[in-house]
This record gives structure tokens, sequence and C-alpha cells, in this order.
């Protein structure tokens, strides 16, 4: 049973109305947030009309503030935004639609200004308008908003997109434009990125006169480009991979991951023969990326060609070492072949060039027994100067695997001392004393040192390094 003492309703309850109403003033005090809270609870009691009069205030108020947003507040400013955004959606919007459409029209518009002056480049605003876009599509279908206005709408703040906060608006607005709605809206983007390849406009010459024709190309193309993606969105709103396929620049169908975006739709499709050619055209000069080595793979298998998939992504995992080609490669097999599978997988791994790439395959499969066999075989080849790879190998390997940890934490004590890098002398310092720590649970360092007898060495190599010996405790 909880104590009467516990921070819960029933026992708040228990303090009485005026007791909670008289500690609510004194916990606002000073703080804006928490008195924004209040007067919104306190027009809900009022109906959705004075709700929807607080959050147009507010909104204005964000939209004209100036000063610099910087980390620290982002937290409160965005919980504020998340306030406004959760009022429109479920205290207006279930009274009044078409007054919520208009609100949460509003809010989207403050992200100019939010982004504008803030610094931190934090995620946490952009979640927050791309849940708008999405609260924005609920709420114009409910509203019953005319589909051409909608699209209109929908157009024009497209149009000013530069942080990405209208991202997901065409998706979420599908239901509510419709099919009339989304052409309608095609036609407008299309005679948009008509009028970027011509001459410019007015507003273009404009910039031509201050800004040079540099200036004037970059913003065309920046139309150019949004145009393109917003009727990206309208083909796959579509279903139309070809209408897909003609919003990519010629010069960009060569790039692997704008292979995979449009291989992708063809699949859906059922045109896999395309999808497979669209994959091979492209730029082989540099490594392929995993996403379209592992699309190539699921392409032949839509084509029925399941061992050359198979053959593929094993000959992938064997030039990478990437994990990802080996699971896939092994979900694919029949019953028990997968454990005989792995076992030659991680053969090959042992044999890998380089050991540190074949470490890291280890310690993400996750196989801590193979990754001490391997540092443990392999020891003269470890850098320490890997410190991102071998300080979570030493992690993983400490519990159960105490020489092959001390031998990873050795590799970094020596790059450290051998190069004479006093900014790691601290973390050398540390790993030595781990080193010690480990010790006693090791019953044979084989080829390794003794404890004390590396000690001794270190010391004789590099007693006079002050700087490090005076970190050991």
């Amino acid at each position: 049973m909880a104590a009467k003492t516990t921070l819960n309703a029933k026992n708040l309850e228990a303090l009485g109305a005026q007791r909670l109403a008289e500690l609510l003033i004194e916990i606002s005090t000073g703080s804006a947030a928490h008195k924004r809270r209040l007067r919104m609870e306190l027009a809900g009691n009022q109906g959705s009309s004075e709700v929807a009069r607080e959050i147009r205030k507010r909104l204005s108020s964000i939209a004209r503030a100036q000063s610099v947003i910087e980390w620290h507040k982002v937290k409160a400013i965005n919980a504020d935004l998340e306030t406004q955004r959760s009022a429109i959606v479920t205290v207006v919007a279930a009274d009044d639609p078409k007054e919520a459409f208009d609100l949460i029209w509003q809010f989207l518009a403050v992200a100019d200004s939010i982004f504008h002056r803030s610094n931190s480049n934090d995620i946490a605003f952009l979640e927050t308008f791309h849940q708008a876009c999405a609260d924005a599509g609920v709420i114009a279908s409910s509203a019953g908003i005319g589909t051409d206005v909608l699209a209109d709408k929908v157009f024009t703040v497209l149009q000013d997109n530069d942080y990405g906060q209208y991202d997901p608006l065409i998706a979420e607005m599908v239901p509510a434009l419709g099919k009339d709605g989304l052409e309608h809206l095609k036609g407008l983007l299309v005679q948009w990125l008509n009028e970027a390849e011509e001459e410019p406009a007015d507003a273009d010459r404009k910039i031509l006169d201050w800004g040079g024709s540099g200036l004037n190309e970059i913003y065309a193309k920046h139309r150019q480009q949004a145009a393109r993606i917003a009727l990206q969105d309208i083909a796959d709103a579509q279903d139309d991979a070809d209408a897909f396929i003609a919003q990519q620049p010629e010069e960009t169908l060569r790039a692997p991951m704008v292979a995979i975006a449009i291989s992708d739709r063809l699949l859906l499709a059922g045109r896999a023969e395309e999808a497979l050619r669209i994959l091979d055209g492209v730029d082989h000069r540099f490594e392929m990326p995993f996403e379209w080595q592992e699309a190539r793979a699921e392409t032949l298998e839509a084509l029925g060609r399941v061992e050359e998939a198979q053959a593929y992504r094993w000959q992938c995992f064997e030039q990478s070492l990437n994990g990802e080609h080996l699971r896939t490669f092994l979900r694919k097999l029949a019953d028990f072949d997968d454990l005989e599978a792995e076992e030659k997988a991680f053969t090959f791994a042992h044999g890998f060039p380089d050991v540190h790439r074949a470490l890291a395959f280890f310690l993400t499969w996750p196989a801590p027994a193979e990754a001490a066999k391997l540092v443990s075989r392999r020891q003269a080849e470890l850098d320490g100067e890997l410190y991102e790879l071998m300080t979570p190998a030493a992690e993983m390997l400490q519990e159960k695997h105490p020489l092959a940890a001390t031998i990873v934490l050795r590799s970094m004590i020596g790059f450290a001392l051998d190069c004479g890098r006093s900014s790691r002398y601290r973390h050398a310092a540390r790993h030595l004393a781990e080193c010690a720590s480990l010790a006693p649970h090791i019953d044979d360092f084989g080829k390794a040192q003794p404890h004390d007898a590396y000690v001794n060495e270190l010391i004789r190599q590099h007693g006079k390094k002050h700087g490090f010996w005076s970190l050991m405790g």
C-alpha cells in the first residue's frame, strides 16, 4: 500500500481544492511555461474557442520572437510547442475542425522563426513539426476543406521548406487531397518546375540585379530540387514508378542511393528486370554501399535467381565482413545449414587481411570467444591508436577472456607511450590499472608477458616519461 506522502493523484486530492490552487500559484511563480499551461487549462473551462484564442496568441508571440535559441533552451521551447500542438489536436479539433486546421497551419508557419533563431540543429524541433504535418492531414480530412483550396495551401508552403519542416506533408495530406487534389497540386508543381527551368521570373531578376548570375542560378536550382522532390512524393502517392523516375535528373541515375530508390519502386510494380538494370547501371568507381548491395540481392531473388542472390551476398560479405550480409545469407538457408555457414564465415574472418575489420565483425556479431582467438593469434597486428575499436573490445572481453582484454589494453598503452602521446597518458594509466585487475584472473599468459614483467619492461623503455608515471597511484 502506497504511503500517504507518495506523490500520486489520490494523495494530492486529499489536500483539497483550495490548497492545491495555492500550491499551483506558488509553483508557477517565476515559470512562464507553468503559467501558460495553467492559463490553457483555465481557457479549456471556457470552451474550445477560448483555447483557440490562447493558442493563436501564443503562436503569434513565438513567431515574433527574435532571441537566439541556445542549446539549453531547446527542451523548454519544444515543450511549449508541444503544448500548443496537443491543445489544437485534442481540444480545438474535437469541437471545431476548421478552426483547428487554421491553427495547425499557423503552428507549421512558426517553423521558420524557430529554425532561423536556433543554432543547435536539434532534431526535436523537426520531429515536432513533422508530427504537426501528420496532425494537419487528419484535421483537414475532418474539416471538409475543398481539395483545390487545400492543394493551393500545400503548394504555397512547399515553396518555403528550407528546413525540411514540410517534408512529410504531401504523404500526410493524401487522404484529404484525394485523387483530384493530388492532380491539382501536381499541376501547380509542374508549372513551378517549368518556370524554374526557363528564363528567370521578375523575382529572380531582382536577385540577379544585386547578387549576380551565380546566386540566381543557385536559387533556380533550389526551386527545381524542391519541385522535383514534391513531385516524387506525389508519384509515390499515386503508385506511379515512371513518374517518380521522370523526376530524377539524368546525372543522378548513376548514384547508388538514387538507383535504390528507383529499384524499390520498380520492384513494387513487378518490374524486377528494369530494377536490376537500374542498379547495375550505377557508377562502380567507388565501393558500393550496403543498401545498394542488398537491393541488388533482393532484386535477383525477385527474378527467381535465388542461388545467384545468395552467392552475391556471400561475395559481399567476403569483401567487407559486413555482418548484415551474413545475417541475411544465413536466414535464407535451411535449418542446420546456417550453423555450418556461420562457422565457415568465422574461419574466413580469422584470415581476413585487415585484423581490425575482423575484430569489429566479431564484436558486432557478437562472438566474443572468436574475438578473443583473433586477438591472441594476431596481437602483433593490433593498432592501439584505434581506441574507438579497442576500448569496446576490451570491455566485451574482460569478463570471460581476460588475457585477450589485456592484450587489447596493452596495444593502447603501447601506442600512447611509444608515440609519446601525452594527451593519451591519462587513458593509458587507466588501462594499465585495468590490466593489473585482470592479471589475477589469467592462469596462463602464453606468449604474452606476465603483468609484473610487462610493467618492468614499460619502466625500462619509458621510465623517463614522468607525465605518465605520475598518473599511476
